[in-house]
Parts: C-alpha cells; sequence; structure tokens
C-alpha cells in the first residue's frame, strides 16, 4: 500500500491508497504554527497513525511547497518559507526510517490527474493550480519532469504574455520579479483587480458566480482574467503541446474557465484554430488530487 502526504501551510493530509487507488484511510491536521522540526514530526506521527489504521507498513510520497535542489539536497522556491534552505528529504527519512520520495505539490496534482483523474490515457499533462498562488506540473507518460534545476512547470514565475500597455510593467511578485503571471491569476490578485476596478470587495468565486447572474462589473472582470489565462496557457500548448491541461486549486470551480479559455487561446496558439486539441479539464479528485498523486510517486508492487 502507499502513504500520500500533502504538507500545506495551514493543513497537513494523508491518505492510504491500495494497487488500485482505492482509497483506504484518510487523515488530516492542522500544520503547526511553531517551526520546521514541528512540520517533520507531524509528518511523521501522520504516517505513523495512517500505519495504524491499515495495519501495514506502507511507501510513503510527500508532495510540498517549492522544490528540493539537486545541487544541495535543501528546499527552495517554497511560499512556507520555513521550509526553505532545509533538508527535507534528508529530515523526513531519518524520522520514518525508510526512503521517502518527495515533488512539489503541482506536478504532485498533475501525477494523480494524469494516473486515473480527469487526464488518463493522455499522453502529455499539464496540472495547473489556480490559488493563493499559480503552480504547475508537467507529466509525460505518466512520469513527472522535474528538469535540471528541478523547477519545470514553474509557468508561475514567468511574466505574462502579450502584455497590453496597461498591463506594463506589472506588480511586484514575492518572488522579487515584475509582472509574473501569478500576481495577474492567483485568487487574491483577481479579488485585489476587482475591488480596484469598482470598489467591491468580493471573493474570487463570487466574482465568478455574479457573472453568471448578469453583473455586468464582474462579467467584464472575468472576461480580462479568462484573456490572461488563455494568453499565459498558450505560451504551454505552443513549448510543450500537452493533450490535456487539467485546473486545480480553489479557482478551478470557476466553470466559465472551461467554457470561455479555449474559445480564447484559439487568437494565441500557433496552430490552426479550428483544430486545437488540447482539452481544458476540471479535476476528477480536487483538493485531493495533491495527497494522491504523492502517494503515486511509488510504482506498482513497490516495498516499504
Amino acid at each position: 500500500m502507499r502513504i500520500g502526504i500533502d504538507l500545506g501551510g495551514t493543513k497537513i493530509e494523508g491518505l492510504v491508497i491500495d494497487e488500485d487507488g482505492t482509497e483506504k484511510a484518510r487523515l488530516r491536521v492542522p500544520t503547526p504554527a511553531t517551526s520546521y522540526e514541528e512540520d517533520v514530526k507531524a509528518i511523521a506521527d501522520l504516517v505513523t497513525e495512517l500505519e495504524r489504521r491499515v495495519g501495514r507498513r506502507c511507501t510513503v510520497g510527500i508532495a510540498h511547497p517549492g522544490a528540493v535542489s539537486p545541487a544541495t539536497g535543501l528546499v527552495k522556491n517554497a511560499n512556507s518559507t520555513r521550509l526553505n534552505g532545509r533538508p527535507l528529504p534528508t529530515d523526513l527519512q531519518h524520522a520514518l526510517g525508510r526512503e521517502v520520495r518527495l515533488a512539489n505539490d503541482a506536478n504532485c496534482f498533475a501525477i494523480s490527474e494524469a494516473s486515473d483523474g480527469a487526464a488518463a490515457g493522455c499522453g502529455i499533462v499539464f496540472g495547473v493550480i489556480l490559488g493563493t498562488g499559480v503552480g504547475g506540473g508537467l507529466v509525460i507518460d505518466g512520469r513527472p519532469i522535474t528538469g535540471a534545476q528541478a523547477i519545470a512547470g514553474e509557468w508561475g514565475h514567468t511574466p505574462l504574455p502579450l502584455p497590453t500597455d496597461d498591463e506594463r510593467p506589472g506588480p511586484r511578485c514575492y518572488c522579487g520579479r515584475i509582472g509574473c503571471i501569478e500576481t495577474w491569476l492567483s485568487g487574491p490578485r483577481l479579488q485585489d483587480q476587482f475591488a480596484k476596478r469598482t470598489g467591491r470587495q468580493m471573493r474570487a468565486t463570487d466574482i465568478a458566480e455574479a457573472a453568471n447572474q448578469g453583473d455586468a462589473e464582474a462579467a467584464a472582470q472575468m472576461e480580462l482574467y479568462c484573456d490572461r489565462l488563455a494568453r499565459s496557457l498558450s505560451i504551454i500548448v505552443n513549448i510543450v503541446d500537452p493533450h490535456a491541461i487539467v485546473l486545480g486549486g480553489g479557482l478551478s470551480k470557476m466553470a466559465v474557465l472551461y467554457r470561455r479559455v479555449p474559445e480564447l487561446w484559439k487568437r494565441y496558439i500557433f496552430s490552426e484554430p479550428e483544430f486545437i486539441a488540447t482539452r481544458l479539464l476540471p479535476p476528477r479528485y480536487g483538493d485531493s488530487s495533491g495527497v494522491r498523486g504523492a502517494a503515486w510517486l511509488w510504482p506498482p508492487g513497490a516495498a516499504a
């Protein structure tokens, strides 16, 4: 059996699946508010409890923010900043007494949806996280692609493509750069943009719902958001040419994205507009995809 752990900023979720992907146990605990060391202990305790519930030792995969540097073995680029510069793989393996596999949380999302989720059977899958940040992960023939710097799929920290005059130079990102895709497409930034234009404070998903109900200001904001998302995803299609793009995160619940973005990206993709085969899909497993993908980091038949 496999254990998957999703280390988030506010919660740590774990589950056990069998060889067929059937869920056998699930548990969620708050992420400690104290220290990195408490994070490691909380993960180890969660694994121990899950194994107690299923009565056997399991393989362990971990989805985490950021990436593990191939050069140093330390975490980098995590928005949970206390993980940065820490030897998370080594510390977890020591705490659990076994090999542990780790991957970026967006990569785990993509693995899950490519394995037995919305994009099952697709050769090239790009998984997108649209939430408090903007992340991405790439899976080819069921295998995650990490790259030389372990940053493959980090499209959120590239500039917004084809910016209009009023989009230059763009907002400053927490990464220190200006005009990153994340500064335009994250949930908080969508809310800020709407508030700046209208003076109205609304959650991102509520803006989408208001647009559906005929609110003209909300509809204009969502059309702009869809165009920016279409521009941003067109670069992924032009470079990687995926068979499917699966959206995850809180904003993936906005139904307008699946209707409007494939219409808009026809303007930007370097192919015949009427024959674009890439599908834009909602996730099958929603918030559970990251933790399932972590479990799938181990191949069938692997021993703990």
